[in-house]
């Protein structure tokens, strides 16, 4: 069994925020395979369904941002799930826009929510970095990542999204890489070929371009060429 965890705010006053992309993981994840609705459990809202071939359970803390490590602990301890099986979902200041990154344990950078994670489980776990850039200034990070995403944003995070759906049944099953491809293809779909193709090897031929020159006309010889004299023209004439 397996524990994926989105971080965001409970609430509609924050339901479209940056900092609520975890959330938005969540449902999409449970909308696309579906699970059963959230319900209230473990401080937070908890379905449970499978993703291939591996029961999941999907948790958003509603404890807010920086006591999501209660909701956490509470859970993976409820069903005796060890930390290597939590992934947690959370927004990524140093990562682009539309850019998106998994990692196994490590610091927290920061990030409250992560943080208390870190105090209520320790820090292995995987985490599903979601890039959603930076505003240029640390004193401006707090109101950026609490405003909704803007109107620009919504093309590239629809494709991470529905990505994240793609592949979750292989995060699930541990295939990280495949998980990674996923959101790849929806984030960076491959290009059509533009080239120009020959025949199909046993197809007919393209015609061969037409001639220019024409050919030569086929009419009657030309005559011979008149050696007579002036006068001895004139002399016939009148002969």
């Amino acid at each position: 069994m397996k524990l994926f965890v989105g971080l965001g705010n409970p609430g509609a006053k924050y339901a479209q925020n940056r900092h609520n992309i975890g959330f938005m993981a969540m449902d999409q994840i449970a909308s696309d395979h579906g699970f059963a609705p959230f319900k209230g459990k473990f401080q937070g809202a908890l379905t449970e369904g499978r993703l291939g071939r591996e029961k999941v359970l999907l948790l958003k803390p509603e404890t807010f941002m920086n006591l999501s490590g209660q909701s956490v602990g509470e859970a993976m301890r409820f069903y005796k799930l060890t930390s290597q099986d939590v992934v947690v979902f959370h927004d990524e200041l140093d990562l682009a826009p539309g850019k998106l990154k998994y990692k196994m344990g490590g610091g927290h950078a920061g990030h409250n929510g992560l943080r208390s994670i870190h105090q209520h489980i320790g820090e292995t776990y995987g985490r599903v970095r979601m890039g959603i850039g930076h505003p240029g200034r640390k004193e401006l990070v707090s109101g950026y990542v609490l405003r909704d995403f803007a109107k620009a944003d919504q093309d590239w995070l629809d494709d991470m999204l529905r990505g994240i759906s793609d592949g979750a049944a292989h995060l699930a099953e541990g295939d990280t890489a495949k998980f990674s491809n996923a959101v790849a293809m929806r984030l960076n779909p491959p290009r059509p070929s533009t080239g120009t193709k020959g025949p199909k090897a046993g197809g007919t031929p393209a015609p061969a371009k037409a001639e220019t020159a024409k050919p030569k006309a086929e009419g009657k010889p030309a005559p011979e060429e008149d050696s007579r004299s002036h006068l001895q023209k004139l002399m016939d004439k009148f002969s």
